[in-house]
């Protein structure tokens, strides 16, 4: 065969080689790992971005004896998306269970952001870690990477000082921290790593970001550059309805003490009791200024009433009405009852105008 057409040959088989297969994740694992399998998986869903999900499992491939593994391929989508890249240690007999719940302690990670024309490596760091560098022409590939920098930061200024004073600190501080380190990478991916942390209702980051929530403008613009450069992702639906439901929370949050309407019942059971004594004590004024009708009294009882008026003494009045004294005091009761007093010095303030 002619050496030109041998050359043309392994050009085009390069060339057709290298459409198939736009990317390429590969990298190293230490000795320890180097026993067990490496996994890729796809994480559409951000709030299982750490863990073991078999359902997010790509493709599973063994590192060589040096520890060096690769994942190529032409099947990812040419939009950025979560991976991540974990060797797993679990025994074949605890992995079914371990999985399930996500959880598996031999296991070690890494996530990162790519899609299908990239190139990425994950070589050992300086100290020889595996998973703790992440290289690739994509810049916003190792973003989670910095944002686990932060948040190791964060929980060593947590740890410091264990007092409610510096919580209430703190929590201002990093949560400004992370919002606008993913606001300047510009990639609202990495921003949904940093959310998906503090607004996770078992992290004690959750309290404060249901009250940052009420006045912060940060979380609905967040939407807005997810809708802007994600419109159809998985992503942003997942956030926009997290978004509103947590909206809907603070805003049927009941606050500490009472309801309104029990303040609002006491007001009105105040004004009321405050307008009873208010009428009673007009009431009683206008039974001072109106003296009680007369008609009420029987004819002995009116007698007995002027004669008293008339400063006469209990004997004066029985000797003008031909009476014993006896029968005078008793019309004189009745007249009390009937006048609503007590003794002669109220009958005659009662008559005295």
């Amino acid at each position: 065969m002619d050496f030109k057409k041998i050359i043309a040959l392994l050009v085009f088989f390069f060339a057709v080689t290298a459409s198939k297969a736009q990317y390429q994740f590969s990298g190293y694992v230490d000795a320890e790992s180097a026993k067990g399998a490496v996994y890729l998986s796809v994480v559409d869903d951000y709030r299982k971005i750490s863990g073991v999900f078999p359902e997010q499992i790509l493709n599973k491939t063994y590192p060589d004896s040096t520890g060096y593994f690769s994942f190529s391929g032409d099947n990812l989508p040419a939009e950025n998306k979560i991976y991540r890249i974990h060797v797993d240690m679990c025994n074949e007999n605890d992995q079914n269970t371990a999985h399930f719940t996500g959880q598996c302690p031999n296991s070690k990670e890494v996530n990162f952001i790519a899609n299908n024309n990239d190139t990425l490596t994950l070589p050992f760091s300086f100290d020889n870690e595996m998973f703790c560098l992440v290289i690739s022409k994509n810049e916003k590939a190792n973003a989670f990477l910095k944002i686990d920098s932060l948040k190791h930061d964060m929980r060593f200024a947590f740890g410091t000082y264990r007092s409610e004073a510096n919580r209430k600190i703190n929590s201002k501080k990093w949560f400004s921290i992370l919002q606008q380190y993913g606001e300047q990478l510009h990639e609202p991916l990495a921003e949904l790593y940093s959310y998906s942390f503090f607004s996770d209702r078992a992290q004690p980051l959750h309290a404060y970001y249901l009250e940052d929530l009420k006045t912060n403008s940060y979380y609905d613009n967040l939407l807005n550059r997810l809708k802007e450069k994600y419109p159809n992702s998985n992503y942003t639906e997942q956030y926009r309805e997290e978004l509103a439901s947590d909206k809907y929370l603070i805003a049927t949050i009941k606050p500490d003490g009472l309801s309104w309407w029990v303040y609002g019942l006491g007001a009105i059971a105040a004004l009321s009791i405050f307008g009873n004594f208010f009428f009673y004590g007009k009431l009683r004024k206008m039974k001072s200024f109106f003296p009680p009708n007369k008609e009420s009294l029987s004819n002995q009882e009116k007698k007995v009433l002027e004669l008293i008026l008339e400063n006469k003494s209990n004997k004066e009045i029985a000797s003008d009405m031909f009476v014993s004294l006896s029968t005078v005091k008793t019309h004189i009761n009745n007249l009390y009852k009937k006048l609503n007093v007590s003794s002669r010095e109220d009958v005659k303030n009662l008559y005295s105008s």
